[in-house]
């Protein structure tokens, strides 16, 4: 059995499965593993697009449902998921059999990281695009980084990658790590560079309130190395209070406050916006970014001050931002019908929808902004957020809200009312309608949306295929 305290992994090992695989992060594991020439199996109850699609191109084969028949005597590893209670029948056959197993941060820090320098993005929001970003620039910059992100990379089509540099860009994950690690993911890594984008309550399933989450990131800050450098975003409170007193070098970024690193807008379009960095009180020129919005400029401006600690030039900085193809189900353009453009983009938590909404809003002034959000995680599903989500969606001009799909998970007592949502939005002189699933919505926006019309829909979930259907149907 694995002994979890110096995080060894026998070197005989060359099978190894993968108890829920199908997560985005285990699913990158395992296609990494495939590639290293072990050999990988997986299992999962709900096997689904695109990481299906990932896996079976590598030749992985995926066991639909858990089943103790899938831990074979002769698995040499399991990698167990974050998602997996110690009374699934896998895991329940890994004790009984004693087969090493470890966690999907274990695993990753043991295959994939190794002596490389690993290059850390952590906060509430943004850190996949921040990740995304850094991990572009270091390929433009000719470092051959290697990757584990939590969102796919059109640059790459891949939300991994196996490089022969020194830099390894890892998306750091506050969630738990296992049933037997209740600590969170990021705790793994020591990071050579720290991005945090920001600290905010979010994950009410694990985390009881803000000062629990405060806590979190603050054993994650403590534990960083003095030589290491951690950028900062000073524009957010908690993050600026977590960064006072740490042993290992600090410097902080912002949009129009004291900071170290600050980012001042100059135009936004479309497909591009231009924006000047300045590095202590010194100017360093003008970048341009196919990326709208501010906090997508505050992302920006993170990478650019890691990839200038890097070494990396100007020019090769300034070329990267521009071939940056963006993450997918960030604000991803799903197509266009009828001059009518349909957008997907993972903003669930209220900070989110309100930088997405202004982000998208001002890029389409010829046509209105249709906001549709589908409460499905953990937090928007729970009652935390009813009085706060009436104050983001204001700069859009009509709001559809579904009821959750998931409710049931919630007690009654702790539940979202999308009801509410609505009719406080409605006070609020913004129009809004709610919905009891996702063909109703269509049927909607099918007779309301006109040409110039944007639709941004925001889920961190399918949402029924709500974007092809509307695509299909203008």
């Amino acid at each position: 059995m694995l002994n979890l305290t110096n995080n060894r992994i026998p070197a005989h090992v060359k099978k190894i499965h993968l108890i829920a695989v199908c997560g985005t992060a285990m699913g990158a594991l395992a296609c990494m593993l495939k590639d290293m020439g072990y050999a990988v199996s997986g299992s999962d109850q709900q096997i689904y697009p695109p990481m299906s699609r990932f896996l079976a191109a590598k030749h992985i084969d995926v066991a639909a449902g858990f089943d103790s028949a899938n831990i074979r005597d002769d698995i040499d590893l399991v990698v167990v998921g974050n998602a997996v209670s110690q009374d699934n029948p896998e895991v329940v056959a890994v004790l009984e059999k004693k087969h090493c197993f470890c966690s999907m941060p274990q695993a990753i820090n043991f295959f994939a990281v190794g002596d490389k320098k690993p290059l850390l993005t952590v906060g509430t929001h943004g850190k996949t695009t921040t990740a995304s970003l850094l991990a572009w620039v270091l390929f433009e910059a000719g470092l051959d980084p290697s990757f584990v992100i939590g969102g796919i990379l059109p640059n790459f089509e891949s939300n991994y990658r196996l490089g022969q540099g020194d830099y390894i860009v890892i998306e750091g994950d506050e969630y738990d790590t296992a049933f037997f690690d209740k600590g969170p993911k990021f705790l793994h890594y020591d990071p050579h560079i720290a991005i945090l984008t920001g600290v905010e309550f979010d994950h009410a399933d694990i985390f009881t309130d803000l000062a629990h989450v405060r806590r979190t990131f603050e054993s994650f800050l403590e534990r960083i190395s003095a030589e290491s450098l951690l950028l900062a975003f000073a524009g957010n409170s908690n993050a600026a209070e977590l960064i006072k007193g740490l042993d290992c070098r600090v410097e902080t970024y912002n949009l129009d406050a004291a900071a170290d690193w600050l980012v001042k807008p100059l135009t936004a379009q479309l497909k591009s916006a231009s924006f000047e960095i300045y590095y202590d009180s010194r100017s360093l020129g003008t970048y341009n970014s196919a990326m709208a919005g501010e906090h997508n400029l505050l992302n920006t401006l993170a990478v650019i001050a890691a990839a200038r600690h890097i070494g990396i030039s100007d020019s090769i900085i300034a070329k990267a931002l521009t071939t940056f193809k963006g993450i997918k189900r960030r604000q991803e353009i799903r197509g266009q019908k009828r001059n009518i453009t349909v957008i997907d983009d993972f903003a669930h938590h209220p900070t989110a929808v309100k930088e997405t909404i202004r982000a998208i809003k001002p890029l389409y002034p010829q046509g209105r902004l249709i906001a549709v959000f589908e409460p499905r995680t953990n937090s928007s599903m729970r009652k935390i957020f009813q009085g706060i989500y009436p104050q983001v969606f204001g700069p859009a001009d009509l709001v559809c809200v579904r009821e959750p799909s998931r409710l049931d998970k919630i007690p009654v007592e702790d539940r979202f009312s999308a009801k509410q949502l609505v009719s406080d939005l409605n006070k609020k002189h913004t129009k809004a309608f709610y919905f009891a699933d996702t063909d109703a919505i269509i049927a909607f926006l099918i007779k309301k949306a006109v040409p110039g019309d944007a639709i941004l829909i925001m889920s961190n979930g399918g949402f029924d295929n709500i974007h092809e259907k509307l695509l299909k149907l203008l």
